[in-house]
């Protein structure tokens, strides 16, 4: 079963195929993805990474939590479920967006 990893405190530099290859270090990745800015498409600076297994998914956190990578020390932990978030700012009594 994949375990699903929140990585933080990413260079902006970094890249899916980038982070994707760090953490083939720790075992097999079944995906990695750097969040970016809808606008700007700029990296947020973390991303979510899945391991193929507990096991390797402990490894990897084991391995680079803490660990410095281009000049800063990466967060590695479990990813908590999104949470859900209202759709939307509209305001009904101003009537704007």
């Amino acid at each position: 079963m994949a375990k699903k990893l929140y990585v933080g405190n990413l260079s902006y530099g970094m890249t899916d195929a980038s982070l994707r290859e760090l953490f083939a270090q720790s075992g097999t990745v079944e995906s990695a993805t750097i969040i970016t800015d809808r606008m700007s498409g700029r990296s947020k600076g973390f991303g979510f990474v899945e391991m193929s297994s507990d096991k390797e998914a402990q490894a990897a956190i084991d391995t680079f939590n803490g660990k410095e990578i281009d000049g800063r020390k990466l967060t590695v932990n479990e990813a908590r479920p999104r949470e859900e978030r209202p759709q939307g700012s509209y305001n009904k009594t101003k009537k704007t967006f």
